[in-house]
């Protein structure tokens, strides 16, 4: 068992560091330490390496986004449900895409390895409430959506943020058109 005290650490290092890659990338381990009021010791007891620390942020995120999705189904028709998860889904991999410099090729496996199966889970289970009401096509694929919207978070490198109405081409793919 973990004490409240080493998951209070934790946590603040990793909002500590979320924060921080997001403003600028060269930002050192002991200056995360320092923002999130720890000991340079007590950051690496948690994150060994700049690169653990990343992983963690990537995976943290990714099981918040997880997490919201019963309560997306709860609150929205699947479709909305499902445009707002992606949404969500997007913005994420924005902030995170600059991180994924810091990196190295059996980093970026280890993140596909890990947060792959959650989040085409969470994307099947968005599919399959639509599916069940009628309102996504019964043909429907997570892997499919996945990929087709692994374009949005590289569609506002440009001057206008294309997102969203990309999202809606995408969405409406999947829709029953009832008559």
């Amino acid at each position: 068992m973990v004490r409240s005290d080493a998951r209070e650490n934790r946590a603040r290092i990793l909002a500590a560091a979320r924060q921080a890659f997001a403003e600028s990338g060269d930002i050192s381990m002991n200056q995360i330490a320092q923002l999130a009021g720890v000991g340079p010791g007590t950051l690496y007891r948690n994150f060994p390496t700049r690169e653990a620390l990343v992983l963690a942020i990537y995976q943290d995120e990714v099981d918040r986004l997880v997490g919201t999705v019963p309560d997306l189904l709860a609150g929205l028709t699947p479709l909305e449900a499902l445009r707002h998860w992606t949404t969500d889904l997007v913005s994420a991999m924005r902030k995170k895409h600059g991180l994924g410099d810091a990196l190295s090729p059996s980093g970026h496996q280890t993140i596909t390895e890990n947060t792959y199966g959650p989040v085409i889970a969470a994307i099947t289970q968005l599919l399959d409430a639509g599916k069940a009401d009628g309102t996504i096509r019964a043909d429907a694929d997570a892997r499919d959506f996945l990929q087709l919207t692994g374009a949005l978070w590289r569609a506002a490198s440009g001057p206008e943020d294309r997102s969203r109405p990309m999202l809606g081409l995408i969405l409406d793919g999947l829709a029953t058109h009832r008559r």
